[in-house]
């Protein structure tokens, strides 16, 4: 795909946005990027981390190759303003990818969307794998980026899910997530929630993506026994990672970075029992049995943004878009 060894090929989010693509193709190359993973021929080294002591921003750094692809790449993210209100935050994310077949650069292109698809997609295929058998009831909690195509994607793994409910305060949030239920699965029903903690006990899967400002909290002791609490963002309480009775990880060494908020005082984490790679290589069991209580950390991993994001910039060079920079000029 790439022109040549001096130019590099720019997409901007408007570029991003204007692909189409469906929620089970979204599914299906993450899904593909964690397989290979699990068989070993990827590499997906441990995210650097960079904040300020008084915690007003955070940067991240991941360097991966994806072997089903034979694609190199780097992703950066930064996010200022992290004690203010999600619209007075300053976010921006980038995916450079490099083409290990030709040695070619293929493109750099606005994370932002990637990332939107990639995580829900993700903690879609965690309930799939890890929800208790016969599971019927959603709730998700938070309404920002992450919670806007939360439930689309769990009705992508999960059809027969019938009860949708949502906790949330921001209303032009819960006004985003109904579009996008309504947008991918018309007619669905989403009942908007105003107790937690009755809605936490009738759930048999628990997905929390607020933001850190968020004052909900769901506690161990509001679940059902056999419920699977998926954890993206905030919105459940160190209790249901303590309390359960299986941990899973995308990934072990990035729980014990970005996962702190969950240690107890003396900032110890429990261990995870299994990562999710190995659970869908089929190399681990991921519930083991069906009363069982389960915590799953979805910390994404870089190799799902360099599928997903290779396969954006396959669609867009197709089309012809993007802006060609002769960077190394």
């Amino acid at each position: 795909m790439a022109q040549d060894d001096k130019t590099l090929r720019v997409l901007s989010t408007t570029d991003v946005a204007g692909i189409d693509i469906t929620l089970s193709d979204v599914v299906s190359v993450v899904e593909q990027a964690y397989r290979t993973l699990a068989e070993g021929r990827s590499d997906n080294p441990r995210k650097l981390t960079v904040k300020p002591a008084d915690g007003h921003s955070v940067g991240y750094a991941m360097l991966g190759r994806d072997g089903e692809r034979n694609v190199v790449a780097v992703k950066t993210s930064y996010k200022h303003g992290l004690h203010e209100d999600r619209d007075q935050q300053h976010y921006y994310t980038t995916l450079t990818l490099y083409d290990d077949e030709t040695g070619l650069p293929v493109a750099m292109l606005d994370c932002g969307r990637i990332g939107a698809l990639r995580t829900p997609a993700v903690s879609a295929l965690l309930a799939r794998e890890l929800a208790a058998p016969g599971s019927r009831s959603a709730l998700v909690v938070g309404t920002g980026t992450q919670g806007r195509l939360a439930l689309p994607f769990l009705l992508t793994t999960l059809p027969d899910l019938e009860r949708l409910m949502l906790s949330g305060t921001h209303p032009d949030g819960i006004r985003a997530v109904r579009e996008e239920l309504e947008r991918h699965f018309p007619g669905r029903e989403l009942e908007l929630v105003s107790d937690l903690r009755a809605a936490a006990g009738e759930a048999d899967i628990v997905l929390a993506t607020a933001g850190p400002n968020t004052q909900a909290s769901v506690e161990a002791d509001w679940l059902k026994p056999s419920a699977l609490c998926v954890l993206v963002g905030y919105g459940i309480a160190p209790s249901t990672l303590w309390r359960a009775e299986r941990v899973v990880a995308t990934s072990a060494a990035q729980m014990r970075v970005t996962g702190t908020d969950m240690a107890d005082a003396e900032g110890r984490l429990p261990d995870v029992d299994v990562e999710f790679p190995d659970v869908l290589a089929k190399r681990a069991s991921g519930r083991t049995s069906a009363g069982q209580s389960i915590f799953a950390y979805n910390s994404g991993l870089v190799v799902t943004d360099i599928a997903l994001g290779h396969r954006f910039a396959q669609l867009a060079l197709a089309q012809g878009l993007g802006t060609a920079v002769p960077l190394w000029k």
